[in-house]
């Protein structure tokens, strides 16, 4: 198979089961990061990721990495830390900042370029995405982004600038989403820190019928207002 060049006159995208299998999941390249655009991607089970200097690259991976949010794994060290915890935490509180953090302090370099930061910025304002912000005192010191989709929030990226802070945000989440009738959380590909806070790998397939259904299934109210988790 080979890789579709997108149009910017046009949103569609090819089906995901047309994605390469080395490397794994990539379907698309080029197009833009229009509001519009990563909606109908998401809401396709794809999701752009691209190094800087590079085309914008679309991947619909198989496996895809998901978590039930009743499945979190909750370790003994982490209830122990979470019943005397120093941190607050909140939604929708620091968006851009949590941008930010997620952007920077990576030995590896980012994808969250300029580009990628002002579209999800875009989004943001919008009402579609999503941050969780995890405080000590009044610094910040992790988070979490990510798109709602219905019942199924896309986790984009997460960072710690403080022992257990990345887990604190998705644990507090995972609670928070799953009281709102939240059913699934795209992790997009395995890890090994988010496999070992209990993320597994399903068929892409599976995770394309859970878009088809859940997608377009509503949360409880009040779900992504601004608020103080925890």
């Amino acid at each position: 198979m080979r890789l579709v060049q997108l149009s910017r006159d046009s949103l569609n995208f090819p089906p995901p089961e047309m994605a390469l299998r080395e490397p794994n999941g990539l379907l698309a390249m080029g197009g833009d990061l229009s509001p519009a655009r990563l909606m109908n991607a998401y809401q396709r089970g794809i999701f752009p990721w691209f190094s800087p200097g590079d085309p914008i690259l679309w991947w619909s991976p198989d496996p895809r990495a998901v978590m039930l949010p009743e499945s979190f794994h909750l370790s003994r060290s982490m209830a122990r830390f979470h019943r005397r915890s120093p941190f607050r935490v909140t939604m929708n509180h620091a968006f851009p900042q949590v941008l930010e953090g997620c952007a920077s302090g990576r030995q590896e370099g980012t994808w969250i370029t300029f580009e990628v930061k002002r579209a999800w910025l875009r989004l943001y304002e919008l009402g579609h995405a999503h941050s969780i912000e995890v405080w000590n005192d009044n610094r910040l010191v992790g988070g979490m982004y990510g798109l709602a989709l219905g019942q199924i929030f896309c986790g984009e990226s997460m960072f710690s600038r403080q022992e257990n802070a990345s887990k604190t945000a998705l644990w507090v989440f995972s609670q928070h989403f799953l009281a709102h009738q939240g059913r699934l959380i795209d992790c997009q590909v395995l890890n090994p820190h988010t496999a070992s806070l209990g993320a597994v790998e399903i068929p892409r397939v599976d995770y394309l019928q859970y878009v088809q259904t859940l997608a377009w299934q509503p949360v409880l109210s009040g779900c992504w207002q601004t608020q103080t988790l925890f």
